[in-house]
């Protein structure tokens, strides 16, 4: 199997850490009296960049905005899916001024931007996933959101039940490898939700807790690499097995805010 899988170009959107900060707690990971190195952050973060680019990848940037420290997790602004942008009501009102920059960019691109009703957190939530967008709540996004988004895309959408506080967004429990398969911590889903991905995905990639709390599953994957925290070591193995070739990123200092590779990145489907 190993050489079988193909990647696809992607076109990626970011944000650089230069305000990145705790300075509130709007999940467990977040301590505001632990200092944030930000050097090491915006290292790191041009590190995943280039790496994007050397794996020729389209990698676009939005300018951050003073006060929005969390604005660097590019991955909550929207879900693009065949050029169509769903925007973002944030649960915290510290986050919700982060829509204003990016559906400026997303216009500045000839995209009109839909805005939510319900409180909806982007592609933190809401995963394209081939034939269908798995949607994840419990924490941020509610059920209304996902009808609306059903409604916006014409897209059938699969809800799941997040039931762990620190997997308090979908995709810090589960990512897309390709088309027809995920990768998931089963212990971040209600029973229900497990069942249902295991019927949707009786092949999928398991991770255990040690990786999933390293951030193994805020990863992304081009359907050939993925891009993955280099503490989820055993996920990484599991991946290698199917043929997937692992390509390790420290954004450690994110996790600080609860985020990690795929937080920071906003996929552009088109």
């Amino acid at each position: 199997m190993p050489g079988s899988r193909v990647a696809r170009r992607r076109r990626y959107l970011v944000c650089e850490p230069r305000h990145f900060a705790v300075r509130y707690a709007i999940n467990p990971w977040m301590h505001p009296d632990r200092p944030v190195d930000v050097s090491l952050a915006q290292r790191q973060w041009r590190t995943l960049v280039a790496t994007y680019r050397d794996h020729g990848h389209t990698v676009e940037t939005v300018n951050p905005e003073p006060g929005l420290p969390d604005m660097v997790f590019a991955a909550n602004a929207a879900v693009v899916v065949e050029g169509r942008v769903f925007g973002s009501l944030f649960c915290a009102p510290e986050r919700r001024p982060e829509s204003v920059p990016y559906e400026a960019w997303f216009k500045s691109e000839g995209f009109d931007v839909q805005h939510p009703e319900s409180v909806c957190e982007g592609e933190g939530d809401l995963v394209p996933a081939g034939r269908w967008i798995l949607a994840g709540t419990g924490f941020r996004t509610t059920r209304e959101a996902h009808r609306e988004v059903q409604e916006f895309f014409g897209i059938p959408v699969i809800g799941l039940t997040l039931v762990d506080p620190y997997f308090y967004h979908l995709d810090t429990a589960l990512f897309v490898l390709d088309d027809e398969n995920v990768a998931y911590y089963p212990d971040a889903f209600s029973p229900g939700s497990r069942e249902v991905l295991e019927r949707l995905y009786p092949d999928a990639v398991t991770a255990t807790r040690e990786d999933a709390m390293a951030f193994g599953l805020n990863s992304v994957s081009d359907g050939r690499h993925v891009f993955i925290a280099p503490e989820a070591t055993a996920l990484a193995g599991r991946l290698a097995d199917r043929g997937y070739v692992p390509v390790p990123v420290d954004l450690s200092e994110f996790h600080k805010a609860g985020g990690g590779i795929k937080c920071c990145t906003q996929e552009i489907r088109s």
